[in-house]
């Protein structure tokens, strides 16, 4: 812990611990909560099969957490998070079948299964025999205070543990297979009793001779491979009836293997990330073999001195892509770990303990900073190099949810940033100039367009905002809307469009008449009651309504348009004794369209409030429906269809006495007009 007064100002105190930093303006009779900086110290991160995926998490000195990736709100708080299994340096596993089943450690073997449905928490520990105050020495099994903890990826029965033994249940652990013996050092020098000269400190923190990481093969059942935090890999190639010292001969000892990653392309290919900090050396230890540990090789090119490393990640959609989590930041190799260039961009300097990938999107774990992630790492999967030398490139866009949610720039300090909604859609353009013309369409696959954005037009709603290099556009996979005139006031109603219905669609990058398309996927939200065919006769109603409502709405603003003449034209002919007939005609015809208007919309309002007062007109009611059936994914009801009818039938009445007005009084006032040979512009 650090304490600290500010200079300026001896009632302003802030106090930095474990669990983030609190702040005092008054001498510390009262501090602000934790939470007031998103600071959190995460152990090992891993995801579940929900929608939207959860992250579990262990933070020192607070709960572990499962929190939403994204939120059907604008942002990701509180509300998205909740407490799980385990506690402070958890590792976590999540049932494969039932994702409400969560299993976590803590210190001295404690392991705890919850049932987050039903409320319920078990302990299982493999050995229940408490050493607190003891050193290792005194434990049957040394457990680590963040041991391992993992599912079989084949066998979603199967669940591991690791001590400096194996250990696996098959019945949630209610029993304990040992598939081990020891696999590390057993250095009887290094399991004494830790801490002191006043304090001991046998929390299982500071034990060693440990299993500190474990993984299975993506490829093959029962390929294990666990790495100690002595220095020693061990692999199994038959589900732990045998194992092999595996420990690359070059590797320095009593090395902290930290992370183990087996290939998704290969079987006899993994990655480790190994550490030495606790001895003063600060180096990066990354190794890789090909043929399950009979060799290996360091891959450490490009990565700073100093910058130890504490975790290696295989991409599983493009082999040899990897990322490395160090001391101090994000790596990233191309070409299977011979080189590495820094992956910083906006992540903070931070300690990165752990990563996992999940639905292309890269999770990082930091040691000071909460979670970080990648939201689409489907851009690093299509670079290659006959791509340097493009003027520009579209990339293909990952596979998007119709689904709710919004990303909002504007989030308190204890919220996440949530994920965008919509066809996330990058794009690079390799040089640019202010005579540049940039256009990005969405179509159907038919050709039909949806949407269409472009650097030049001055509709808000239109615009591509671009800059040299790389580029990044959302669309929200809305077509086009109904038209809103300005100072129109309405209640509860909206004038979007639909969402697309999912499918298949094309994206299209023009620039400077020179044009590329990719294809992309809109997919349900796993959680729709919806069928597609529902959701098509969504897209189909509220495409319609705003078909009329936009027809209704442009009438008005031709009738604005008109009536402004006419104004203009009585108000300089007012002393003509020869137009005064004209004059009446205006008249006529003016309170004609007026009444037209005011059918279709309530001219009172003025302000936000006045729908209280003064009743919504058809087109208020006929976007009303939009809002009500866009409420979620659902198909227009029976009673919405008649209603919307009813409407469109009234306003249809209303623009045919418009038509009528148009086509034939304005018609006569014309030729009225233009018989008396009347000058139709003036200067005063």
């Amino acid at each position: 812990m650090t304490f600290g007064f500010l200079r300026e100002n001896g009632q302003r105190m802030i106090i930095g611990d474990d669990g983030g930093a609190q702040i005092s303006y008054d001498g510390g009779e009262t501090w602000s909560t934790y939470y007031n900086q998103p600071t959190a110290q995460y152990y090992r991160v891993t995801t579940d099969n929900h929608f939207p995926y959860r992250i579990y998490v262990a933070q020192q000195d607070n709960s572990t957490l499962r929190v939403n990736h994204r939120s059907d709100g604008s942002a990701i708080t509180e509300d998205d998070w909740e407490e799980t299994a385990g506690g402070e340096s958890a590792w976590i596993a999540v049932d494969p079948e039932n994702d409400d089943i969560v299993y976590g450690g803590s210190y001295d073997g404690f392991l705890t299964r919850v049932n987050h449905e039903n409320g319920t928490v078990r302990g299982i520990n493999v050995w229940p025999d408490n050493p607190m105050g003891a050193g290792a020495e005194a434990m049957k099994y040394r457990f680590q205070w963040n041991f391992p903890i993992l599912f079989s990826r084949h066998d979603p029965n199967k669940l591991y543990t690791f001590s400096n033994h194996v250990h696996m249940t098959t019945n949630e652990g209610q029993s304990w297979e040992l598939l081990s013996g020891d696999l590390t050092r057993n250095d009887p020098t290094k399991l004494g009793s830790s801490g002191g000269p006043i304090t001991q400190d046998n929390t299982s923190v500071e034990y060693y001779c440990t299993i500190f990481t474990a993984n299975e093969s993506p490829l093959k059942e029962g390929l294990l491979r666990v790495g100690s935090d002595d220095g020693l890999i061990h692999v199994s190639k038959n589900g732990g009836e045998t194992w092999e010292n595996v420990t690359p001969p070059s590797m320095p000892e009593w090395n902290m293997i930290n992370s183990i990653e087996p290939s998704y392309f290969d079987e006899g290919t993994c990655y480790v990330a190994a550490t030495r900090y606790k001895l003063g050396d600060f180096q990066p230890y990354l190794y890789k073999t090909t043929d399950y540990g009979q060799t290996w090789i360091k891959i450490t090119n490009g990565i700073k001195d100093e910058h130890f490393t504490r975790v290696v990640r295989e991409d599983p959609k493009r082999k040899g892509l990897l990322y490395a989590g160090t001391e101090t930041g994000m790596y990233i190799s191309f070409d299977d770990g011979a080189n590495w260039n820094s992956f910083q961009m906006n992540l903070p300097i931070v300690p990165i303990t752990d990563l996992t990938i999940k639905d292309d999107n890269l999770i990082v774990a930091t040691q000071g900073r909460s979670l970080w992630i990648i939201d689409d790492l489907t851009v690093l999967h299509q670079l290659d190099d006959s791509k340097k030398s493009s003027e520009h490139i579209l990339y293909k866009p990952k596979d998007s949810y119709r689904t709710k949610g919004r990303a909002s720039t504007r989030s308190s300090k204890t919220s996440g940033q949530n994920h965008p909604n919509g066809v996330v859609t990058h794009f690079y353009l390799k040089n640019l100039s202010e005579k540049d013309s940039v256009h990005l369409t969405y179509t159907s696959m038919a050709g039909d367009t949806l949407a269409t954005y472009n650097t030049y037009t001055k509709e808000k709603d239109q615009k591509l905002e671009v800059k040299k290099g790389g580029n990044t556009f959302v669309w929200d996979t809305r077509g086009k809307g109904a038209k809103l005139l300005d100072g129109m006031i309405l209640w509860w109603a909206n004038l979007d469009g639909s969402k697309a219905v999912p499918g298949s669609y094309k994206v299209h990058l023009n620039v400077n008449g020179d044009s590329s398309s990719q294809e992309f996927k809109i997919v349900p939200d796993p959680r729709a009651e919806a069928s597609i065919a529902d959701m098509q006769k969504q897209y189909d109603f509220i495409t319609d309504i705003n078909t009329t409502v936009d027809k209704a709405h442009k009438s008005i603003e031709k009738i604005r348009n008109v009536t402004g003449q006419l104004d203009a034209f009585t108000k300089q002919y007012a002393d003509n004794e020869s137009t005064k007939e004209l004059i009446e005609k205006a008249k006529k015809m003016k309170e004609s369209l007026g009444e037209v208007e005011k059918a279709l919309y309530q001219t009172k309002n003025r302000s936000r409030q006045d729908p209280l007062n003064f009743p919504i007109k058809l087109t208020n009611k006929l976007g009303h429906l939009n809002s009500l059936v866009a409420i979620d994914d659902f198909p227009p009801t029976d009673q919405d269809i008649e209603v919307k009818n009813e409407l469109t039938a009234l306003i249809n009445t209303e623009l045919d006495k418009f038509d009528a007005v148009m086509s034939n009084e304005l018609k006569e006032f014309n030729s009225s007009f233009n018989e008396l040979n009347l000058n139709y512009l003036f200067v005063e």
